[in-house]
């Protein structure tokens, strides 16, 4: 009931009164006071009038799965969202309601993740409070050899969702880092179940540096948060919801073609490194190329000195820019 109370005050410009929500949620005034008074407790700042009703006038920084689901704007893409205020790993959440049959378009939430993984298996932490942590599970129906796909149409997604949430300039470093000011601000890890000709599930992890304004030294050179480069908090919720809305459009498009045929031009106008030169960083070779842009499969097109251009594999290969990470 608190995500449709919610909902209802979030939708209107004015004041809502009791009597039209106990009538629209078919409850009793007693239980609409308690949900306002625990939402209250929560953080929410709600206004309430004598003969007026009620009306929000400030919200917490929360990502509660009442406070996604009163905002979200999709058709299936978490429309069911699971939430904790702590979890080891939001990954492993997902796969385990995988397993167990959830509905295609669950999505994972904790306010603190303490042992979250990037790729390679590095650590991905992420602080209570500050930022966010989240696992997306799909079903898609398409070939296993077309999933690696997904984590750029995530990246896609994450890009629109931070930039229409907090008026900020995100950008891609191919494959899926997202880069603001030069410095990396989120993380994509994404696993698999499959057999040799169909997909039992995928799981999209998503760590996004938000409210965080200090990092260990060993990486302060190359992360960032939102907030560092606003001056200013933002809101969370904003950038799940934002984010979502987004991925379920280009996941669309993609299964489409089970490709990034029609997403190919705006991911390179989202890429950091097109048109420049950069680092290509082989486990046997390094050189620098002139990058492109990616195909319809997102392997990176790249050119040599010489004029010869050829595509590069992403997991097999990273870049980095001349004279640094970006």
């Amino acid at each position: 009931m608190k995500e449709r109370i919610l909902e209802i005050l979030k939708k209107s410009n004015t004041y809502v009164s009791g009597q039209e929500i106990c009538k629209q949620l078919n409850v009793s005034r007693t239980a609409v006071w308690k949900v306002m008074n625990q939402l209250k407790e929560e953080g929410y700042e709600i206004e309430a009038i004598s003969n007026k009703g009620y009306k929000i006038k400030k919200s917490p920084d929360s990502i509660t799965d009442y406070e996604l689901l009163s905002q979200i704007n999709t058709k299936y893409i978490a429309k069911q969202i699971e939430y904790y205020e702590e979890i080891d790993s939001t990954n492993i959440r997902c796969k385990i309601l995988a397993e167990e049959g959830a509905q295609d378009g669950i999505l994972v939430v904790a306010d603190q993740q303490t042992a979250g993984r990037g790729r390679r298996g590095r650590a991905w932490k992420s602080p209570k409070g500050s930022s966010i942590a989240m696992s997306l599970m799909l079903k898609p129906d398409i070939m296993p050899s077309n999933a690696s796909m997904l984590t750029l149409v995530t990246a896609m997604a994450l890009v629109k969702g931070i930039n229409d949430a907090a008026g900020v300039d995100t950008k891609i470093k191919w494959p899926n880092d997202i880069i603001l000011n030069n410095k990396k601000l989120c993380g994509i890890l994404t696993e698999m179940s499959s057999e040799l000709d169909y997909i039992n599930y995928v799981v999209i992890g998503i760590g996004v540096n938000v409210n965080m304004t200090e990092f260990p030294e060993e990486i302060s050179h190359i992360a960032t948060s939102v907030a560092i480069e606003l001056g200013h908090p933002a809101k969370r919720a904003d950038i799940i919801t934002k984010t979502m809305e987004a991925f379920e459009k280009y996941y669309d498009i993609f299964l489409k073609k089970q490709n990034l045929e029609d997403l190919v031009e705006e991911y390179n106008h989202q890429l950091i490194h097109k048109d420049r030169e950069i680092r290509v960083l082989g486990s046997e070779e390094e050189y620098q190329a002139k990058a492109l842009g990616i195909d319809k499969t997102g392997e990176l097109m790249v050119e040599l000195d010489d004029g010869t251009r050829k595509k590069i594999r992403s997991g097999e290969i990273s870049v980095r820019g001349i004279n640094g990470y970006v």
